[in-house]
């Protein structure tokens, strides 16, 4: 397996904070921006680099020599009612993200967004499906996973509604929504992510829900 140098963002985030143990003891090296102050949330063994997420200019010129950037920063418990939030936060995270991928002439890209169409959260999509454009513009290397929900410690609610998802995916009217929107789980997303660093493609590779699944399996 070839050894990876990658730079995360999103680090000391709900799936960051258990992404990079696991990219460290698979004998990658892992780099994660943080801001002063914060860098005592990092697994050990990461090394920290300063900056501002939601600014490329404060750590663009640090992402090299990696040659993967895991792009995971975000809004905690996305929700219609936080359509400012995301274009605050995760709009410049990604774009600048992308900025950043582009001036440090990172190989491959793994970007976090999210399952769509979808008959809710038009304002998260729409932000999200922005920064993949921006990423389609630049012509990067990039693996895009689109999760709906991801269920794990504090996300377990989701779960009173798998017997409706169970049924939706059986009736042909709604099965291919029903598993383009279907949950996945915490390890499911940590294991695709996992193997996006250490599958880099050429060109851009869509992952689903249905692909997050399998890549656990």
């Amino acid at each position: 397996m070839t050894k990876h140098c990658v730079f995360v963002t999103g680090g000391t985030g709900y799936m960051g904070q258990r992404l990079i143990p696991r990219l460290l003891a698979r004998g990658h090296e892992v780099r994660a921006l943080v801001r002063a102050g914060s860098e005592k949330k990092l697994p050990g063994g990461c090394d920290p680099v300063f900056g501002d997420a939601l600014d490329a200019s404060s750590y663009m010129h640090q992402v090299a020599p990696a040659d993967t950037f895991v792009q995971l920063v975000g809004v905690a418990h996305p929700s219609p009612a936080k359509a400012a939030e995301f274009q605050k936060v995760d709009l410049p995270a990604g774009l600048g993200a992308v900025k950043a991928s582009v001036s440090a002439g990172v190989r491959h890209l793994v970007y976090v967004s999210v399952a769509h169409p979808a008959p809710t959260m038009h304002a998260y999509i729409a932000v999200r499906t922005e920064c993949e454009a921006a990423i389609e513009s630049t012509g990067l290397n990039a693996t895009i996973l689109r999760p709906w929900y991801v269920l794990g410690p504090g996300h377990w609610w989701p779960y009173l509604l798998l017997p409706m998802y169970k049924v939706a995916e059986i009736l042909p009217s709604t099965r291919e929504g029903a598993r383009r929107l279907g949950l996945v789980t915490l390890e499911q997303m940590l294991s695709a992510l996992t193997f996006a660093v250490e599958n880099p493609v050429q060109g851009k590779r869509i992952v689903g829900v249905p692909e997050i699944r399998r890549t656990s399996a």
